[in-house]
């Protein structure tokens, strides 16, 4: 039972690390988002009017509430996991 859990848990450990990486991948997206947005002149910004403006500041904040669901969705998914492996881990001390 034990190498069991342990299988899992190596499954798990690999899953979240594949997940990981996408996360950071979509931090990176976000980053440059925002170092392109901070490069943009502070004074008379011609986005095409208001509309532009609205747009491209709708994009950058749509980047970020993506991210931080991303790590929500990440620490949700690692509790469930070490939720379920604590619970087997009990069992298996009991037996």
């Amino acid at each position: 039972m034990q190498q069991l859990v342990n299988e899992v848990i190596g499954h798990l450990s690999v899953s979240q690390q594949q997940l990981a990486r996408v996360l950071e991948a979509e931090r990176h997206v976000a980053v440059r988002v925002a170092q392109v947005v901070n490069s943009l002149p502070d004074t008379h910004p011609d986005f095409g009017g208001f509309e532009g403006l609205m747009e491209s500041s709708s994009t950058v904040c749509k980047s970020v509430v993506s991210y931080l669901n991303g790590l929500a969705d990440l620490q949700e998914t690692l509790a469930d996991h070490l939720a379920s492996i604590m619970k087997e881990m009990e069992g298996t001390e009991e037996e």
